[in-house]
């Protein structure tokens, strides 16, 4: 009874089929059942070898009145909605041939428990998209019957074993002498791959990928003479590619992508691989080298060499394959122009990815295309005019080159199922035409960093679809329309650095999907969007700075729990800065997952956010590690009130720029909460007080600059603030100590600061009154000795001293006392 609807049933077919001794065969795959079927008692199928309950919705946990129907022979539960632990009896069933569980992604089962099962009757195993856990044990070497074996996507981890039981006993005994199927892909399994792989003869399917494998691949697995199907991409395998494997003359399938390979591959590592129709060699460091005559045995299909050495010339070989469907030499290192013969070849591709080459010249006007195909051909040096497709097709990226011209007009026409159109990065021109709004299914537009004028056509809103819209770094004016607020699935816009005027429409509103706005640097005006603060929950980066808008922040910004780059920098923003931004939640905890902002993927090849960000006083741009920057700049404005202490809440925050606005009052001792912060600046504000103590401890500062404020008292420097120099405290009267040359007398001497400049102005002033007193005894004692013997001069020369000492010792005590209390810079003219 397969895929007939059973749904209304209800729950009592399992007890009433349990009134069937005799029954052998029960077949109700795909018919909508639910309900449990975990319990029943006493269970009455005496009789029953096949059972399939494939592809139904029970959510129940699993039948474990199974294991004690001894006549089972034949056991389909695959995707059927169930969970809880597999019951280890299921491995004594003493007649078991086939057991499929698959895809039910709650069973559970600890393999180490699970295996040591007897298991001898076993042929297929399917567990599948499961949650087994644990390691797989030598003993199932003793599956000696077994011709299927799969545990894709589970939790297994550890090493696969090195020996399997039974082959320690005899050296010419084969493990597992029946396997022709082994699926260990996306596990967790680790260590080298064990040699007794290549020992299963029969094998025909070996997958081990998307785990953690290393070390070289074994060269005996070249020796497997059925095997059609190689898949060991996404590991961590190094050493280079056997030589063996050009003898596996049945392959049709070998993947070794996304690896550590080096090496060179020659002719022979082909030589008798006739049947290979789909070849994945990229994300390695492979060097083909192969004489430029060479005509390879195969006819490929699908054929990925990425970040593969083919260059510096374009591959010849390639004008022999008549069969390519998909063609992935990006990063080849090829700089050299595309053969006209190619482009006889690729009318039938789907995908065409030369991105990140050095290919250079122009393309046909028209290119050949697949219908449907996708074509990547940015980070290149290709020139001309935009070319078009011979047919519609799904994804065109050109971005990074060096076309000129205009955006064709009857772009629409030509690709009116486009998805993904990048022509970022050109020297286009000319207008946007208004006909793009007619790609209704467009999910991503980035024509940013162009020469584009005019303004954007409201055709776009037409694109509802439309997750990515990037027209950055264009000369592009006027208003921005009303009609964007129909984009409801719009997650990252970027109109930044142009020349756009007016304020943001209300009906951006409805932009509820938005995680990032970036308008910075136009001339915007208006009050400041008060309703961004409200039901934009999933923005993560906010960025309006050099623009001209006005008024006050919303009290609530904490509705932003989502944010991670606030910067508002350089408006005519006024008021208090709100005490909820605090409560933003995404900067209160630090950002330790690192995860790529990627928008409007399709088939590999995705759109990749990316912002310019002021830090350190420096413009730097994020694309890898923006997930990972909690950044609030509000500078160049004109806020006052006091500091907002509810900042030191921000845990995860890595910069805070509050430079150039009227914040008064102090700067909290909590700071050093911030532990995460990197740079600093509330530069040119009116901020006073002392610099608190606890700013020592922050080890991950480094950039400050408290510059031009009213801050008193003595520099903390000690700890990460002996790192900054007298720049990031200049333009504070009141501050002493190092790194500044004024000297703090507060009485205290612990607290006293005395720099090596200052010591060797004492030093000098100490040897001025030396010098003086040398002078003065000189000056004295001498004619002293000499007046002795004329007693006259004596007293007219003594009276004469007397009155100008007094005179000495009362201008130098002054003039003295002046210069100390003076700037210790100052030096002593004399």
């Amino acid at each position: 009874m397969n895929q007939i609807g059973l749904s209304m049933v209800g729950s009592s077919w399992l007890e009433m089929l349990n009134q069937l001794p005799h029954l052998t065969e029960l077949h109700l795959s795909s018919c909508g059942l639910s309900g449990s079927v975990s319990y029943l008692t006493p269970v009455n199928f005496s009789s029953l070898a096949v059972i399939d309950l494939s592809f139904n919705s029970f959510n129940s946990m699993f039948p474990s009145w199974l294991v004690n129907i001894s006549s089972l022979e034949y056991i389909d539960l695959s995707n059927s909605g169930l969970r809880g632990r597999i019951p280890l009896g299921i491995g004594e069933i003493p007649r078991l041939r086939y057991l499929n569980l698959a895809l039910n992604e709650n069973l559970s089962a600890n393999c180490l428990e699970l295996f040591r099962g007897s298991w001898k009757q076993i042929e297929v195993l399917d567990l599948g998209s499961n949650k087994l856990h644990g390691k797989l044990p030598r003993a199932i070497g003793n599956m000696t019957h077994l011709t299927h074996f799969n545990l894709f996507l589970n939790n297994v981890e550890g090493s696969l074993p090195e020996i399997l039981e039974g082959m320690e006993k005899c050296d010419s005994k084969r493990p597992l002498p029946s396997l022709r199927y082994l699926t260990l892909s996306n596990n967790f399994l680790v260590g080298k791959i064990p040699e007794w792989l290549g020992q299963l003869k029969n094998l025909q399917q070996l997958v081990l990928a998307f785990n953690l494998f290393e070390g070289p691949i074994p060269a005996s697995l070249g020796k497997l003479p059925n095997l059609t199907n190689l898949g060991l991409t996404r590991n961590q395998l190094n050493g280079t590619l056997p030589e063996s494997f050009g003898q596996l003359s049945e392959l049709s399938v070998l993947d070794v992508s996304s690896n550590f390979l080096t090496g060179t591959l020659s002719e022979l590592h082909f030589k008798n691989l006739s049947k290979v129709k789909i070849l994945g060699l990229s994300s390695n460091s492979l060097t083909l080298n192969v004489n430029p005559n060479w005509i390879p045995p195969f006819q490929i299909g699908n054929l990925g060499m990425g970040s593969c050495h083919l260059g510096p010339a374009f591959p010849t070989w390639l004008k022999s394959q008549k069969e390519l469907k998909f063609l992935d030499i990006s990063n080849a290192s090829i700089s050299d122009s595309i053969p006209g013969w190619f482009w006889d070849i690729s009318s039938n591709l789907s995908l065409l990815n030369f991105s990140f080459n050095q290919l250079n010249g122009e393309l046909p006007n028209t290119l050949p295309a697949f219908p449907f195909a996708d074509i990547d051909l940015s980070e290149n040096l290709l020139k001309g005019t935009v070319p078009l497709p011979s047919a519609p097709i799904e994804l065109l990226d050109l971005s990074n080159n060096k076309f000129q011209g205009h955006i064709p007009q009857n772009i629409s026409e030509v690709m009116p199922d486009l998805i993904f159109l990048s022509l970022s990065g050109n020297e286009i021109s000319g207008e946007i035409p208004a006909t793009i709004g007619k790609m209704t299914l467009l999910q991503v537009i980035d024509l940013s960093n162009n020469k584009l004028t005019g303004s954007i056509p409201s055709s776009i809103g037409e694109c509802s679809y439309l997750k990515v819209l990037d027209l950055g770094n264009n000369n592009l004016s006027g208003s921005v329309p009303n009609s964007l607020g129909q984009l409801i699935q719009l997650q990252s816009l970027h109109l930044n650095d142009n020349k756009f005027s007016g304020g943001v429409p209300f009906s951006w509103k409805n932009l509820s999907s938005l995680e990032t706005l970036d308008l910075g640097n136009n001339r915007l005006s208006g009050k400041f969007p008060s309703w961004i603060s409200d039901g934009f929950q999933n923005l993560r980066i906010l960025r309006l700075r050099s623009n001209s808008f006005s008024g006050e922040l919303p009290l609530e910004m904490s509705g932003l729990s989502s944010l991670q780059v606030l910067d508002l920098a350089e408006n005519n923003l006024t008021g208090t800065v709100p005490t909820s931004v605090g409560d933003l939640n995404a900067m209160v905890q630090e950002q330790k997952m690192n995860g790529y902002l990627l928008y409007g993927k399709y088939r590999g090849i995705y759109y990749e956010e990316s912002l310019v960000v002021n830090l350190k006083n420096q413009f730097q741009k994020y694309t890898k590690t923006l997930s990972l920057l909690t950044s609030i700049d509000l500078s160049r404005n004109n806020f006052n009130g006091a500091f907002p202490v509810e900042l030191i809440k921000l845990h995860g925050l890595i910069a805070l720029n509050l430079s150039g606005n009227q914040i008064s009052g102090q700067i909290p001792e909590k700071i050093s909460s911030l532990r995460q912060l990197a740079s600093l600046d509330l530069s040119s504000n009116m901020i006073s007080g002392v610099i608190p103590s606890s700013m020592e401890s922050m080890s991950f500062l480094s950039y400050l600059n408290f510059s031009n404020n009213n801050l008193s008292g003595m520099v903390p420097y000690k700890g990460q603030m002996t790192t900054f120099t007298a720049s990031a405290f200049e333009g504070n009267p009141h501050l002493c100590g190092a790194p500044l040359l004024v000297l703090c007398h507060n009485g205290n001497s612990d607290n006293r600061t005395v720099l090596e400049n200052d010591s060797s102005d004492e030093f000098l002033d100490k040897w001025f009154y030396v010098g003086v007193g040398l002078g003065f005894v000189t000056g004295v004692l001498v004619p002293y000795y000499i007046l002795l013997v004329r007693k006259p001069w004596r007293r007219t020369y003594f009276s004469f001293l007397d009155t100008v000492i007094d005179r000495f010792v009362s201008v130098g005590s002054n003039r003295i006392t002046s210069n100390r209390r003076s700037d210790r810079g100052t030096r002593f003219s004399f």
